[in-house]
């Protein structure tokens, strides 16, 4: 049985990721969201969150933020294509229930799927 957790290679865990995602990426978002991204040649996604003291003063809350986006991304990651993202939280999720938060990322993947690459055809291009 595979493990439910997200795994550390899905995750953006050096500053120097994040820095890069900052200088050169594409970026969209919803109302209680952003996203930023980049195509990364690791053939899988990985995602880095940014959870500030502005979104809530009360720790319990970004916490609880940034656990349904973790859960929203594990479940849709071998769904995406090779990217490294950073989501962003804005001051309006705070309030939000779970399952509008959720709702909200499930808008924002599939906003993602499109840069999915098509596999190649068996052919050789010249």
């Amino acid at each position: 049985m595979r493990a439910a957790g997200l795994p550390r290679e899905a995750r953006l865990c050096r500053a120097g990721d994040f820095a890069a995602l900052r200088q050169a990426s594409g970026r969209f978002g919803g109302r209680c969201f952003s996203v930023r991204y980049r195509q990364n040649e690791l053939g899988h996604a990985r995602m880095g969150l940014a959870i500030s003291k502005r979104v809530s003063k009360r720790a319990v809350e970004r916490n609880r933020i940034k656990r349904l986006a973790r859960e929203s991304f594990r479940r849709i990651r071998h769904d995406l294509p090779a990217v490294d993202l950073v989501l962003m939280a804005r001051e309006q999720a705070a309030g939000l229930p779970g399952t509008e938060l959720l709702a909200e990322l499930d808008a924002l993947w599939r906003k993602l799927a499109p840069l999915k690459r098509a596999p190649a055809a068996g052919t050789i291009e010249r």
